[in-house]
């Protein structure tokens, strides 16, 4: 009997929870899961991705933030029956050499691309959203946001875009299986653009200051972070520097037939709903 049901991991994060809201909108049956979703998932526990699993037709797949697991879990899935997997990797990662930024995301794309499942890999840029749900929204509050990045532009993309492409692609994942799809926004900016343009919208006195590596990592360290987890992040700054993820892609015109959304509609959008004045 065929099953339609599809399991979206990491439920209640950023894009997780949208995909999910996206596919119910279309009538497509949900499984949610997280570690505090009724349906139960944790990277770390294995024991319980089979209960998970059971009856589901496709997977949106969150890796997660160290490398191997995924390999296991598409052994599951293969065995469960699943036919399509849709994981959620990073812009250009085949372009990311020596760094040890994302070696989580690679590995993850290796499980995936040598299974015997359909397949579907987004790599999408930096998220416009960082500066509003994540690690850049408390510093843009209080006024200053302080990075490693310099005058290298990153295309960033709005996470609505993201989740609405891996909901097309989830309810027909036919014509997208075996295929990667590069995720960015229309044009590129640096971060120090980008605050700008918050500065502005938002009304407020909010600047960029660009900082090393080994700066930041002493900062996020001093504000409760993993020592291992702040390089990491850093890494992520010294692999943009590069300039191997400034370039934009039409992954979305592609999937949705339509442009992506701009940051300015980001920001005018979150700069209406009060983000920044905290």
């Amino acid at each position: 009997m065929s099953n339609d049901t599809t399991l979206v991991l990491g439920a209640t994060g950023k894009t997780g929870r949208r995909v999910a809201a996206r596919l119910r909108l279309r009538g497509t049956p949900v499984r949610a899961a997280s570690r505090s979703s009724a349906t139960r998932f944790d990277w770390s526990d294995p024991g319980g991705w089979d209960a998970a699993l059971r009856g589901v037709s496709a997977v949106y797949v969150v890796p997660p933030t160290v490398p191997g697991p995924v390999h296991e879990f598409v052994s599951r899935a293969e065995a469960a029956g699943v036919r399509h997997l849709v994981l959620l990797s990073g812009h250009g990662s085949d372009t990311w050499g020596d760094s040890d930024f994302g070696l989580d995301m690679r590995s993850a794309e290796d499980a995936v691309r040598n299974s015997a499942l359909g397949w579907t890999v987004l790599r999408p840029s930096n998220f416009d959203q960082n500066f509003d749900e994540d690690l850049f929204h408390a510093p843009l509050v209080a006024g200053e946001l302080a990075l490693p990045a310099g005058t290298v532009p990153e295309p960033f993309i709005d996470i609505e875009d993201v989740a609405d492409v891996a909901a097309a692609v989830l309810a027909d994942p036919g014509p997208h299986a075996g295929r990667i799809h590069e995720l960015t926004g229309p044009r590129a900016l640096t971060f120090a653009e980008a605050v700008e343009l918050m500065s502005l919208a938002s009304g407020r006195d909010i600047t960029y200051r660009q900082v090393s590596p080994a700066e930041y990592t002493a900062a996020l360290v001093e504000s409760g972070w993993d020592k291992e987890e702040a390089r990491h992040v850093a890494d992520m700054f010294v692999l943009m520097e590069r300039g191997v993820t400034a370039g934009t892609e039409d992954g979305v015109a592609n999937v949705l037939g339509r442009p992506p959304r701009t940051f300015e509609e980001y920001v005018l959008r979150t700069a209406a709903s009060g983000a920044w004045h905290g």
